[in-house]
């Protein structure tokens, strides 16, 4: 094959190389790098940031000095969280897509299967929201959750739940044991739309995230819809096993509102930033806290873990109110506080329950609780500071943990009381988010407006979250990118035919062919961010302005990169990827069915792949898996002699070589090459 036809009006299959020296593992499952790309230089920019000095309602200023390197929150300027990668979501994953498609929804029970269906509850709105949009896109539909009989006692059995399920939904939802019978869901979807499964509490595969029981229940799957956020600390089959048998697994509407307001939560947003902290077991969180004051503006504490801090700042306090073995945590975290400068609230009073006379209640200062007398409850003092300190930020509050003491009292207000100040907080301008299901439920008695106020009702994700720990059933869905690219300012024609190449390396390839053929735009998709910032100097230094580079997983995010550039996409490559060794069901396999058809869906007619590897099993893996999943779409490209060199491309067709590729020649090994076309018939 000549240049030229290469290089037809279409606009030519060139492609930049990824040559490296070593290797470098592209495929790999990593999250891709935070920021938002201004001009022709990627200006990365954290979602999470330090507290910043703000004088904001005569709040003290925050410190210009971090804490110790010990307790640097995962909070810092460095870009997105690992725990929180962009994710794909149900919402922006093609709908003609999920036609005809088996889709499995892990949905959440405590959701749907609550008694009051009130839309005015973002929870419930999103999660019906995210079964509705299925159903109008033609989607087949599975649902699987679990639910506990002491909990929901009114659904004694399966045939129960469906019924409800189809009440609240407005669809005939048909229980199916196919677990128990291992029979394929698809098979039961035959003559319906709806299928619902057994409860999962009842199989011992599902919390030890059974790779067996996860095949079962995804067998017959085509994409998994994950709805269950209230699940995500956790390692379930029917959260993360399932991502391993689905090609695509995806967000419901639900699981993406309800990482929103957890980014939310201490994301940079209005300022200053005040937590209102109760529970017990400081020990436990002691990380969480050091990360909530790296970013917050100041911390006031109305529980237990108040008393461990008014004893490391010099007050007496009863020592039988005392955590046993904190006392280092929680110096730590008033260093913490201390070296950024922002003010720690504790109670300034207490009432108190007599152990000797169960009724009799009386209101002692903090630091003078007499001997006898044993604190339920802040008193009023305490709620008239807190409620002075938040009139003077006034923008952004978060409420997490119950004003809980060791003895309680039936006449205990003082949470009531606390939820009044936030409810009137969330009707001006300041961003109330309440956490737990205790502090949720005590607002939810004292408001009439939910929607005024975020609600994350599961604690524990939250702790996880700010202890830097990676939520599993985040971690296994599919990435996204996470910026609309400026394709103006990245290229100087933006609308020319655009060439991508996945896992570009060094870019030497990409370089020389964005030198010769000016009148195409060059993509460069590589995971290692050092190779990349490399690439982008190199093209300042070239005045290229018609190549780029950008770090990313492209397995996962070359759907929502390239979807939206303006021009045509004329080529896409991939040329000596890493060999794979590992097992077939490993998640993060070389090439994935989900990669191949957002190829073939957007390349252009008579568009190209062109292939390319120094392994032959790797080259023909390659192949295989775009003829298996190109949708019919793609063909060898018959120009090629494809007897003489085994069905393999003698040479590189584009008269530039890659470092890696010319290293393999200069050894005397061959290269194997292919070349595919996607038909030009409409389907």
């Amino acid at each position: 094959m000549s240049m030229s036809q290469l290089l037809h009006p279409l606009g030519a299959t060139l492609f930049f190389n990824n040559a490296r020296h070593p290797r470098s593992r592209i495929f790999k499952s990593v999250p891709p790098i935070s920021g938002t790309y201004v001009g022709g230089n990627a200006e990365f920019s954290g979602f999470f940031v330090g507290a910043q000095s703000s004088r904001q309602g005569n709040l003290p200023p925050a410190g210009s000095n971090e804490t110790s390197a010990k307790h640097k929150a995962f909070f810092w300027k460095r870009g997105e969280s690992d725990a929180l990668p962009y994710i794909q979501t149900l919402g922006k994953f093609p709908k003609e897509e999920l036609e005809d498609k088996v889709v499995m929804v892990r949905f959440d029970s405590s959701i749907l299967l609550r008694e009051e269906q009130d839309h005015t509850v973002q929870s419930i709105l999103y999660a019906h929201l995210t079964i509705k949009y299925l159903l109008e896109a033609r989607a087949r539909i599975v649902l699987v959750s679990d639910w506990s009989d002491g909990i929901n006692s009114r659904f004694p059995d399966l045939q129960s739940v469906a019924e409800h399920l189809s009440l609240v939904l407005g669809v005939n939802v048909v229980p199916s044991q196919c677990l128990s019978h291992y029979s394929p869901p698809s098979e039961a979807l035959e003559k319906m739309k709806v299928l619902l499964l057994e409860n999962l509490s009842e199989f011992k595969g599902e919390v030890c995230n059974s790779l067996e029981f996860a095949e079962t229940l995804s067998s017959g799957v085509d994409i998994f819809v994950n709805d269950s956020f209230s699940q995500s600390h956790k390692v379930l089959a029917s959260t993360v096993g399932v991502t391993s048998f689905c090609y695509s697994s995806i967000a419901g509407f639900q699981f993406e509102e309800s990482l929103r307001k957890l980014k939310n939560a201490v994301g940079s947003g209005k300022r200053p930033h005040i937590a209102i902290i109760g529970g017990t077991n400081l020990s436990n969180k002691a990380a969480a806290l050091c990360s909530l004051a790296s970013v917050c503006d100041g911390l006031v504490f109305v529980g237990m873990m108040s008393f461990q801090i008014m004893h490391v700042l010099g007050f007496l306090v009863p020592l039988n109110q005392l955590e046993l073995g904190a006392t280092k945590e929680a110096s730590e975290l008033v260093q913490v506080a201390q070296d950024r400068n922002i003010p720690i609230l504790y109670p300034k009073d207490f009432w108190c329950l007599n152990e000797k006379v169960p009724n009799q209640l009386e209101l002692f200062p903090a630091h003078a609780i007499s001997k006898g007398w044993m604190p339920v409850d802040i008193g009023p003092s305490t709620l008239d500071e807190i409620k002075a300190l938040l009139k003077k930020s006034k923008q952004k509050a978060t409420w997490i943990g119950p004003v809980k003491f060791k003895s309680r009292h039936a006449s205990a207000v003082g949470a009531s009381k606390l939820a009044c100040i936030l409810n009137a907080l969330s009707q001006g301008d300041c961003d109330v988010t309440i956490v737990g299901s205790v502090a949720c439920k005590t607002m939810t008695d004292e408001s009439s407006s939910i929607p005024a106020f975020s609600v994350i009702e599961n604690a524990s994700i939250w702790w996880d979250f700010l202890k830097g720990r990676k939520l599993p059933g985040v971690m296994a869905l599919d990435r996204a990118y996470p910026f609309k690219i400026d394709w103006k300012s990245v290229y100087r024609e933006p609308a020319q035919p655009l060439v991508v190449d996945i896992g570009s390396g060094n870019g030497v390839f990409l370089l020389g062919m964005a030198k010769r053929w000016k009148h195409l735009n060059f993509l460069g998709l590589e995971i290692n961010e050092k190779l990349v910032r490399r690439c982008l100097i190199a093209v300042h230094q070239s005045d290229l302005t018609n190549g780029y580079f950008i770090a990313t997983n492209a397995t996962s995010t070359f759907r929502s990169i390239v979807s939206c550039y303006p021009g045509e996409v004329i080529l896409v490559s991939i040329q000596c990827p890493n060999p794979d060794f590992n097992k077939p069901e490993h998640r993060w396999r070389m090439l994935q069915k989900s990669l191949v058809e957002a190829v073939a869906d957007l390349l252009i007619p008579n568009g190209k792949v062109f292939l390319q590897s120094d392994i032959e099993a790797v080259a023909v893996r390659m192949k295989e898996q775009f003829l298996r999943y190109g949708k019919g779409k793609l063909s060898i490209l018959q120009a090629q002699d494809t007897t003489k060199y085994r069905g393999w491309l003698e040479e590189n067709p584009f008269g530039i070589r890659s470092d890696w590729e010319q290293h393999v020649l200069d050894r005397g090994a061959p290269m194997y090459r292919l070349m595919l076309l996607k038909s030009n018939i409409v389907h």
